[in-house]
């Protein structure tokens, strides 16, 4: 299992990078799972289903299963959010997870920057940061560069650059 992260500002586009690189990947054949920090409180349950119901009244998780999927949810109750490295290993082996936000994280990460937002560049603050994808050619750029619209390239760079777990989990 290998890991990378895509950095970038809100707005940035990673999001829309990660729905166009996936396929991309997974028709080279990986495995490929994303893990996405929210920055806010978040719910994948809905009030009124029996798995809702069964959180709320204080189940400390709530497994759901079904032929097409399952999905855990596990409530922290005031514990300490997780850290990246703890959740990387609780995810099932793939061949390459791709890790949305967690930006401070020490872990290779490709920049996604849209000249739009007005915002700077978070290379060369972040040594952490291996190549950049941008909407626009950049100047004066000490790392690879390549246009958010060549997918092929981005793919290319997930994977090079992209670091093996065991390595990622060593940086507790």
């Amino acid at each position: 299992m290998r890991v990378i992260g895509l950095a970038g500002w809100s707005g940035s586009g990673k999001t829309t990078l990660l729905t166009r690189v996936i396929p991309c990947l997974v028709t080279r054949g990986l495995k490929v799972s994303t893990l996405k920090h929210a920055h806010h409180g978040f719910d994948v349950d809905q009030p009124g289903k029996d798995s809702h119901t069964h959180r709320t009244a204080g189940a400390t998780e709530v497994l759901v299963g079904s032929a097409a999927r399952f999905a855990l949810v596990h409530e922290l109750r005031g514990e300490r959010e997780p850290t990246l490295q703890e959740l990387l290993s609780r995810l099932s082996p793939v061949d390459l997870v791709i890790v949305e936000g967690y930006k401070a994280a020490p872990i290779p990460k490709l920049e996604v920057h849209r000249a739009a937002n007005g915002k700077p560049l978070l290379h060369p603050d972040d040594a952490c940061i291996v190549a950049i994808a941008s909407d626009v050619p950049l100047v004066d750029v000490e790392l690879p560069m390549v246009l958010l619209n060549d997918i092929e390239k981005i793919a290319d760079i997930l994977t090079v650059e992209s670091e093996p777990l065991d390595r990622v989990l060593a940086q507790r």
